[in-house]
């Protein structure tokens, strides 16, 4: 858990045409859920056009953790799939994947936070999910100095990982309730804020990987299109 607060939006759209200049991240409109599973090659992820994440929180690139996002949504749920490459990797002993798993950001992890409200940058949701498949679902409130307490919520959202050796990759996918981050119904024209991050390593060889890099003024949108 980062105070990573600024933002990005998240539109839905009905169609495939984004705007010209602009960053986003394109999420693709599925007519019905899947079940989670972290295989790029399956024709649900295959459907998604994926964007990298490829600087670190100033902005350097940091090619050797180029990581790819796919993002799917559903009338129900939002859908992110992370590939990620690692060197070795900083992971918690004994994990738990059947309960939350509190201050997972201290360990290996892929993050997405996202919130409907953009006049309150302080508040948004936040989740996580490492590459032994534990997890974490937060409702933040920066203006709380015990904000680290909204780990006590729970979403529903649900979220699979696997660690390739061979190819030193690990996969995360996760599904995130539609009603948990807006109550709105999810239409085309829709749009949310979101960002990405990603850590590697201890803490004396840490990487954080983001998009978009951290800019200075937290107000600045970029954009998620769900098409």
């Amino acid at each position: 858990m980062n105070g990573f607060v600024r933002t990005l939006v998240v539109v839905l759209l009905s169609g495939p045409t984004l705007v010209a200049g602009q960053a986003v991240i394109e999420s693709t409109f599925a007519n019905k859920d899947a079940a989670l599973q972290v295989d790029p090659a399956l024709p649900f992820w295959s459907a998604a056009r994926p964007v990298f994440m490829e600087k670190d929180s100033f902005g350097k690139p940091v090619p050797r953790y180029r990581t790819e996002v796919r993002s799917r949504w559903t009338r129900d749920n939002l859908y992110f799939l992370f590939i990620c490459p690692y060197e070795p990797l900083h992971l918690k002993p004994e994990p738990n994947t059947r309960q939350e798993t509190n201050q997972l950001w201290n360990w290996d992890v892929a993050e997405v936070f996202v919130d409907s409200d953009f006049t309150d940058i302080k508040q948004y949701m936040e989740f996580e999910v490492s590459p032994q498949g534990e997890w974490i679902d937060l409702d933040v409130n920066l203006r709380n100095p015990h904000h680290q307490d909204g780990w006590t919520w729970n979403s529903g959202f649900e979220a699979v990982a696997r660690i390739d050796p061979q190819k030193h990759i690990w996969y995360a996918a996760m599904w995130i309730p539609q009603a948990a981050i807006d109550t709105r119904p999810p239409v085309p024209g829709n749009t949310l804020r979101l960002n990405l991050f990603r850590s590697q390593g201890p803490a004396e060889h840490l990487q954080e990987i983001t998009w978009p890099p951290h800019e200075q003024d937290l107000s600045r949108s970029r954009k998620l299109w769900l098409a």
